[in-house]
């Protein structure tokens, strides 16, 4: 291989390394499941607090994804964290990462 060879494939990896690393940032949430009876599949809400701007008081907003569980470990009443991914799905764009608390089981 010549060293024009060389110089000409080392150019091109350090002009796509910044690319991959900016590429790469994906959302981590966390919320309760509130829905298991889907197969590798639960709804996640994830409870959000602001302030408004206008009533300076806090609002407490709640949105729900569904996300992919491969395992179908998760229980309702379970704490979850989830990631952002592909669509996996029409309206699946989540996967569970980790059950951080598990629910009491009466």
């Amino acid at each position: 291989m010549s060293d024009d060879t060389k110089d000409t494939a080392q150019a091109e990896q350090n002009e796509a390394a910044p690319v991959q690393a900016a590429t790469g940032f994906k959302r981590k949430l966390a919320g309760r499941v509130k829905s298991a009876k889907m197969a590798k599949t639960v709804v996640v809400q994830v409870v959000r607090y602001f302030r408004d701007p206008v009533y300076k008081k806090y609002v407490r907003t709640r949105t729900s994804y569904k996300a992919h569980d491969e395992e179908n470990q998760c229980r309702v009443g379970d704490r979850v964290e989830i990631i952002e991914s592909r669509p996996l799905s029409r309206e699946k764009r989540w996967k569970v990462v980790r059950v951080l608390e598990r629910a009491e089981i009466d």
